[in-house]
């Protein structure tokens, strides 16, 4: 009973300070923490961790939607087979962006 009295305010507290990622990951994360045995201190890492990622996956939606592309292509779904004027070898090469650190 009093776990569950003081989960309900942790995710209370969480919602005041608009960690909705952290509310949703939490369940889990304590599972494994529980499991793991982690740290306190771990434990909050990986809450956090969580909640810079969603933040982030947001972020980068909105940012997509702003942009109001036509189609959203990623480097998955790029087809090698029908585009042959670069080798695949040489498209992967750009993707990484090594060529920013050599210049």
């Amino acid at each position: 009973m009093m776990v569950e009295l003081q989960h309900q305010r942790l995710m209370v507290l969480a919602e005041q300070l608009q960690l909705d990622s952290l509310i949703s990951a939490a369940p889990a994360l304590s599972q494994q923490a529980v499991a793991q045995e982690w740290s306190y201190m771990d434990f909050l890492e990986h809450l956090l961790h969580e909640e810079k990622l969603a933040r982030h996956q947001r972020k980068q939606a909105m940012y997509t939607r702003m942009a109001a592309f036509p189609a959203v292509k990623t480097f998955e779904e790029y087809d090698f087979t029908f585009a042959t004027g670069a080798p695949q070898k040489q498209i992967q090469s750009l993707r990484s962006l090594s060529f920013i650190e050599r210049n």
